[in-house]
């Protein structure tokens, strides 16, 4: 059988057929996927393309640090929540403020919860949920969310009310549901009352109930499915996440933990401020998304996944029992080392929203969260670095400013640009399990589609390289004419390209 390496870089690609799946369906931002295939249906090469370029980390710069946390989150309005709270801890680190008071952590803390809680359940009930529940070959009409709501209703009324609960968190703790305000330097702007309070504890044992219900159904699935499940679009990678300096997850802080196929730890306990130690970053022609990887492990060795599968086998317990309970149960299916299954990332993803329902009742009754003391002031320093773990993954904020508070560099590492090697590999996985020597349907195309959604890809946040993007800008004339053009290539040379009369 092909390796799964060769199909990297194809051999006289013009000679081949070419296949594009576009744009990627079910997933936030725009994307594609190309398959070069030849004469006999074998597949050459297989990528996955982001066709869209945002440019926010150079049109930040020039700007004032404190608009950054409100800023940045214009990235996504499926995630603006995590890079809101990762921009605020890096500008916490700008105005001098290592430490919270208690009050601002908790709320942060809070609000995060709420984001992953509305984020997990969004992806899984709405977007993943059809080929889970209907099988990858079901018809395309039916295969989405108004199919789940006609053939699952109630399964599709508490995916609806489980995100709805989390946005109402969000909506108490940044100020509204999308692209808040709450977080600012060295801490938040509101606390939460008792009526807020009140408002939420009224529905969290059923948010509780619904999470529990949610895991089963996603461990039924992918046990249904065994051994598909374990093997499809699967690839051995390291493991990427935050812990804890106890070992135990946490999505909000931590240090940064990096595991090996087979269990055994790269790095732990790493402060994430100095991430640039052991994390670079690679630069492809055909993508605007980068490839970081682990230095230790160098290019080829040091791809890692982040994210609930990342998480969930990174860490050595959950401080919520509910969550811990199938945390063991998730662990035992690995035989040893680490569980590789890209579909077991529903089942991890699952784990964490049970989680966050039961710390969001643990925080709305812990007093703090009430408290009046909301911002800590230090002494301005010229660099900060904030990391969180975003539902999708591992999310760095990098930022350094000069002596007027004005943003001269800032790098952004998004959870999807963490996961894109491993993306990739596991398109080609499919690409040679499910396709090769076949004639293409639409219902083996979306087996593709299946491998990318099972990251829960956010393509808008992860749309950036630092200036080694290929690029083509055309002036076209106010008949449709195109009067000039320059294109710049991967190494950054620009070239004007000739216009024939």
């Amino acid at each position: 059988m092909t390796d799964i390496k060769t199909l990297e870089t194809a051999s006289s690609p013009e000679k081949l057929n070419r296949v594009v799946i576009e744009p990627v369906t079910r997933v936030e931002g725009h994307g594609k996927v190309t398959l070069l295939l030849d004469d006999n249906n074998q597949v050459q090469q297989a990528r996955l393309h982001i066709v869209e370029f945002r440019g926010f980390e150079k049109f930040i710069q020039g700007r004032p640090y404190w608009e950054l946390p409100v800023l940045v989150q214009r990235l996504c309005g499926i995630c603006p929540v995590s890079h809101h709270l990762a921009a605020a801890k890096a500008v916490d680190q700008l105005v001098g403020v290592d430490q919270l008071t208690p009050t601002a952590e908790k709320v942060r803390r809070l609000m995060h919860y709420g984001q992953t809680l509305q984020s997990h359940a969004l992806h899984f009930f709405h977007l993943s949920s059809p080929d889970l529940l209907f099988g990858y070959d079901d018809a395309v009409a039916h295969r989405n969310i108004i199919g789940v709501l006609q053939d699952y209703p109630e399964t599709a009324k508490q995916g609806v009310l489980l995100r709805k609960y989390g946005q109402e968190v969000i909506r108490l703790t940044a100020g509204k549901r999308i692209h808040g305000t709450g977080a600012i330097p060295g801490g938040v702007n509101k606390n939460l009352n008792q009526k807020e309070r009140e408002f939420l504890l009224q529905d969290i044992d059923q948010m509780i109930e619904w999470g529990k219900t949610a895991l089963e159904l996603s461990i039924s699935l992918f046990e249904k499915n065994l051994p598909n499940s374990r093997d499809f679009a699967t690839n051995e990678t390291n493991m990427l996440s935050l812990c804890r300096e106890d070992g135990g997850l946490d999505i909000y802080h931590g240090g940064l933990r990096a595991r090996r196929p087979d269990g055994s730890l790269i790095i732990d306990g790493i402060d994430y401020r100095d991430y640039e130690d052991y994390i670079h970053e690679q630069v492809k022609p055909w993508t605007y998304m980068k490839f970081p990887y682990l230095v230790a492990q160098g290019r080829e060795e040091g791809t890692y996944r982040v994210g609930p599968l990342a998480r969930i086998n990174n860490c050595d317990f959950i401080d919520t029992p509910l969550a811990e309970k199938a945390r063991l149960h998730f662990r035992a299916f690995a035989d040893e080392g680490l569980v590789q299954s890209t579909l077991a990332y529903h089942w991890a993803r699952m784990i964490e929203l049970l989680h966050c329902t039961e710390a969001i009742r643990d925080l709305l009754n812990d007093p703090d969260i009430s408290g009046t003391e909301l911002i800590t002031k230090g002494n301005m320093r010229e660099k900060g670095i904030g990391v969180i773990e975003a539902p999708r993954g591992s999310l760095f904020h990098h930022y350094e400013i000069d002596e007027g508070g004005l943003v001269t560099r800032a790098n952004l590492i998004v959870s999807t640009t963490n996961n894109n090697r491993a993306m990739n590999e596991s398109i080609r996985r499919v690409a040679i399990d499910e396709l090769n020597g076949r004639e293409l349907t639409e219902p083996l195309l979306n087996q593709i589609e299946v491998a990318i959604r099972a990251y829960d890809p956010c393509l808008s946040c992860a749309t950036h390289a630092l200036g080694k993007m290929p690029l083509e800008v055309q002036l076209v004339d106010a008949e449709g004419h195109t009067v000039d053009r320059l294109y710049k290539n991967a190494n950054g040379d620009v070239s004007l390209c000739k216009i024939e009369a």
